[in-house]
């Protein structure tokens, strides 16, 4: 019965799935594994038990903002806009820009709710395959863009789910291009980079920066914000539902932001993970291990599904990415945890590669 009402585009989607991690060493979804200290949990319910959950949130937390764009250092001049996760921010602005005829262009592969997104939306979509070394083609994007003019690009720095950051100029070229086209920054797995577009805001009039909590250890509370110029911010503004953030999210938030020390050190744990981790696969020659600058890692092996069937037999839960797009044939993305989450996954693949 619902068939001739649904829009064709959307009947050919498949919905995005998670699995079920029950019983799992959970190590798919690029989380923080390391909770706040008992302490600040317990200082923290409090906070929440005296949230105001009968009114309504803040539509537009003030308090949460500054102390965002202080811990964070977004430019004085900028704008914030808070969404539902990243991943509402990415509806927002993609609802904002959707003329008829309008393109969203990203690099391939790269986050899948770029692609999504578009469908939902009805823009176009154009994808642009990376080098074999997971970094951006810049002759073939540069062509992608004079030949489609997109409204909108979504570059991911670092990108996910290949892990390696994007050489800088390369970037830069690409913006320059797309210009006068929005390009949004999307700096999710900032915490564990080398470098960031977020102190540059201003420099060009065509970029926001785009960034998430969620892998600095509050996936939970599915907070995401947008930085830019308010000429831009005020627009996507309008096509936010109110009060989209809700007030336990605002006020556990805020909270944990005022211990954003805490956070930054988790996130410092996890870099030094990050290189034990990637060392310790280097040593099995079976494995293409691509460099990264994410809370994950991302290995080309003989044979994908064994392999993830084998760490998932062992309770051990990862990303298999074999046939999400060409250039992850075999691949598997290995979310970075505690030095015993580690261990555990690096048992497994020693048995099957060493």
């Amino acid at each position: 019965m619902t068939s001739p009402l649904i829009r064709p585009e959307i009947a050919a989607l498949a919905a995005y799935h998670v699995h079920d991690a029950s019983g799992y060493l959970k190590l798919d979804a690029m989380e923080n594994p390391y909770r706040l200290p008992d302490a600040l949990r317990a200082e923290m319910g409090t906070r929440l038990a005296d949230a105001l959950i009968n009114r309504y949130p803040d539509p537009s937390p003030a308090g949460l903002k500054a102390r965002i764009a202080a811990g964070f250092g977004v430019p004085a001049g900028m704008d914030l806009l808070l969404g539902n996760g990243s991943d509402e921010i990415i509806q927002l602005v993609a609802m904002t820009l959707a003329r008829p005829g309008a393109t969203l262009l990203a690099v391939e592969p790269s986050f899948v709710m770029y692609r999504m997104i578009a469908t939902f939306c009805g823009l176009a979509y154009v994808g642009v395959p990376l080098r074999d070394d997971f970094q951006i083609n810049l002759d073939a994007t540069l062509a992608a863009v004079r030949e489609h003019r997109p409204a909108l690009t979504f570059l991911s720095y670092p990108n996910n789910p290949t892990g390696p950051r994007f050489d800088r100029a390369t970037v830069e070229d690409v913006i320059r291009a797309a210009s006068p086209g929005l390009v949004v920054i999307d700096e999710a797995y900032h915490a564990f980079a080398d470098d960031s577009f977020l102190p540059r805001l201003g420099e060009f009039d065509n970029v926001v920066v785009m960034r998430t909590l969620s892998k600095l250890g509050l996936a939970g509370l599915r907070l995401g914000f947008l930085a830019g110029s308010p000429a831009w911010l005020t627009e996507f503004d309008k096509v936010r539902l109110p009060y989209n953030v809700n007030v336990l999210t605002q006020t556990a938030a805020l909270f944990a932001l005022e211990h954003l020390d805490v956070l930054d050190r988790q996130a410092t744990q996890l870099r030094a993970e990050r290189r034990r981790l990637s060392d310790a696969l280097a040593r099995l020659p079976a494995l293409t291990v691509y460099p990264s600058e994410a809370n994950f890692i991302t290995i080309r092996v003989p044979d994908a599904p064994a392999t993830y069937a084998a760490l998932k037999e062992a309770g051990i839960l990862i990303k298999n990415l074999h046939g999400a797009h060409p250039m992850l044939d075999n691949c598997l993305r290995l979310t970075v945890g505690t030095p015993q989450d580690n261990a555990a996954m690096l048992a497994v693949l020693n048995a099957l590669f060493a």
